[in-house]
């Protein structure tokens, strides 16, 4: 073992050696700038674009740093499928390439929330159980479908060497997955007599020992929120950081209906308490939520206002009872604990309410209605605060995508994470580039003889257009739309008038489409916002993405309210901060499932004109890769005829 300083750019030469590629400038950018950052202990966000090798442009310099310093570096992705590539293929690649220069060892872990792991006490029965459909009797568990299911995943649970739901395949419904998994808040720690072989306990014991642990954006919104979810680390590398704003939120978002009400009662008559009055109660709540309708709530009305306040009387009274209780057997422990959790979440909740936090803007407050179910929602305005001092203070901080810059600049990026704020000091951001060249290997058409789509979407012209574009392709598109009536009237009309397989999300499993759309060169695939990013078909399958409008978040979304209200009060264009910011990520994403591979070809097009006329145009199509630009639909056409005609090439 040498005494030499661990070079990152030696390790990364030996992987790239290994797996058979070739050096990238940008790479080797991205490891020298982010190995500076972990040893300087800076900020840094770095736009690397596809084809960059980004993974590994973390990873060796985070592997090197901690192989060095004996420092523990937490790694977090958006998605499964990227975590899934790091642990099993490119931090094994990097951690072999560490041994083989230096003889250092580089211990990788994965870490994911406590309900992504099988609970052998729940599987045992010792949780109380609350879905009726789903009794363990033998006889009704195995008399639907969904109760087969149950069966299997218990059966796969006492099986499986890790309780990852992921490593259950098939996998199983939420619903199914409830009946066998808890929150860490329902766990009852060392009271349980299987916490020796308890899946999410190892996992976090095989985390706190690591050198390098990788986990997801919700985990690090948890562990924002003040509730300990992952070890102590001394240094955090995000990516897929254009969405981690977005994914933190949604963590720390609470919810209130009736439903949950009635659970809790549930709970107190299986301990034989009294309920409180607690189903009444949850009746009121459900016709007061009604009676408020879908809509944000800037200030509680009496009537919602007194709901709660009486709710919050019984909670803490049902707490009470619950506390005097004596230990009792095994499951009623459980149930207690169980109780116990929830009485103090929902009764958290009520007071967060009937504060002064949504009147000062601090939260944001609305109704939201499922199948005439109403829930009241309770979000954080802004989580930039949580996520600089509960996570990256006094840590070095590396951010990075695809799409970090919007209209050019990573200031909008810095702001929405605290990188901006005093307690956090410098920060600095680089573009990397890509290997690819946009300029030469596509074309971003603007329709720009086209009316903007109005309130009620676009018209038979924009129909026309797209399929036009796809007739020209002959097929191989990714049709991009921002809402789901638009996916079903496009699939519709260009089945009625092409004759071209089309694949249309809602249709089946989303897997499932990706597979069967990658598989024929001919296929279109339509889809809403999940198909805007992580999808990655390489090749002339995908030679023409069409994307319906900008995808402005609607006005009427409460946050989307909230945050308007609260950039208009600090002097900040609204539009500009909250909706065309938006759009731009989501743009710069959409535009991103064209080029994929050096050798691919195609043509991006945007069917919404102020892309080309509006004032704001020039901020998004900053945001967007530089492809050669165009609003000339001949033009357009001949090139995709041109692609069709080498597609078997």
């Amino acid at each position: 073992m040498s005494d030499e300083p661990l070079d990152p750019r030696e390790v990364l030469d030996q992987v790239v050696a290994t797996i058979g590629g070739a050096r990238r400038e940008g790479q080797e950018r991205m490891v020298d700038a982010v190995y500076e950052a972990l040893t300087d202990d800076g900020h840094l966000m770095v736009e690397a674009g596809t084809g960059t090798g980004k993974s590994f442009g973390y990873l060796v310099p985070a592997m090197t740093w901690a192989a060095q310093t004996k420092q523990r570096a937490t790694i977090s992705t958006a998605t499964l499928a990227l975590q899934r590539q790091i642990i099993t293929q490119d931090a094994p690649a990097v951690a072999r390439a560490i041994q083989k220069v230096s003889g250092e060892h580089v211990d990788v872990a994965v870490l994911k929330g406590w309900n992504n792991y099988a609970c052998l006490r729940k599987v045992e029965g010792g949780y109380p159980e609350e879905d009726a459909l789903l009794s363990r009797a033998e006889g009704e568990l195995g008399a639907t479908a969904t109760g087969e299911e149950v069966v299997r995943a218990r059966d796969w649970a006492h099986e499986s060497d890790t309780g990852d739901r992921d490593d259950l395949v098939p996998g199983v419904s939420d619903r199914v997955w409830q009946q066998i998994s808890v929150q860490k808040r329902e766990c009852i720690g060392d009271s349980c007599p299987l916490r020796h072989e308890c899946f999410p306990r190892l996992a976090r014991i095989r985390a706190d020992e690591a050198d390098i642990v990788v986990t997801n954006h919700a985990l690090l919104g948890i562990e924002a929120s003040g509730t300990p979810a992952l070890p102590d680390t001394h240094a955090y590398i995000i990516d897929e950081a254009h969405d981690l704003v977005e994914r933190v939120t949604t963590q720390l978002t609470r919810s209130l209906a009736g439903y949950d009400v009635r659970a809790v009662a549930r709970l107190l008559r299986q301990l034989e308490l009294d309920d409180e009055g607690l189903p009444d109660l949850a009746d009121q709540l459900a016709d007061a939520l009604e009676s408020v309708g879908e809509e944000r709530i800037t200030r509680l009305g009496q009537e919602l206002s007194d709901v709660i306040s009486r709710l919050l009387g019984r909670l803490q009274a049902a707490g009470e009872s619950v506390s005097s209780l004596g230990s009792g057997n095994e499951e009623q422990n459980s149930t207690k604990h169980v109780l116990r959790a929830r009485l103090n979440e929902l009764a958290d909740l009520c007071q967060d309410l009937l504060g002064d936090a949504i009147s000062t803007g601090t939260f944001v407050a609305w109704v939201s209605e499922f199948k005439d179910v109403y829930t009241l929602y309770l979000a954080p305005l802004d989580v930039a605060t949580a996520i600089a001092d509960r996570l990256f203070a006094d840590t070095p901080v590396v951010l990075t995508s695809a799409t970090l810059q919007v209209g050019g600049s990573f200031d909008a990026m810095a702001s929405r994470v605290g990188f901006t704020f005093p307690s956090q000091g410098k920060w600095s951001g680089i573009d990397v580039g890509t290997p690819f060249s946009p300029a030469k290997q596509g074309i971003l058409y603007v329709a720009a003889h086209l009316q903007p789509p109005g309130r009620d979407g676009y018209g038979s012209a924009h129909l026309e257009e797209i399929v036009d574009l796809i007739q020209a392709s002959d097929g191989g598109a990714l049709c991009l739309f921002t809402s789901r009536v638009g996916v079903e009237r496009a699939a519709e009309y260009v089945r009625e008038n092409l004759d071209v397989p089309v694949f249309a999300q809602g249709e089946d499993q989303l897997p499932t489409l990706l597979e069967d759309f990658a598989k024929d060169q001919r296929a279109c695939l339509f889809g809403t916002l999940s198909l805007w990013q992580g999808v990655d078909v390489p090749g002339s399958t995908c030679r023409l993405v069409i994307i319906d409008r900008i995808p402005f978040p609607r006005p009427n979304e409460p946050l989307v309210q909230a945050r308007s209200d609260a950039a208009r009060q600090a002097g900040l264009n609204p539009f500009m901060t909250v909706s065309a910011t938006h759009a731009a990520l989501l743009l710069a994403q959409g535009a991103g499932r064209l080029l994929r591979r050096t050798t691919d070809r195609g043509v991006v097009a945007v069917l919404d004109s102020r892309l080309h006329t509006a004032r704001y145009g020039s901020f998004l199509r900053a945001s967007m890769p530089k492809m050669w630009p165009t609003t000339d639909r001949e033009v357009v056409l001949g090139a995709l005829e041109r692609l069709a005609s080498m597609k078997d090439e």
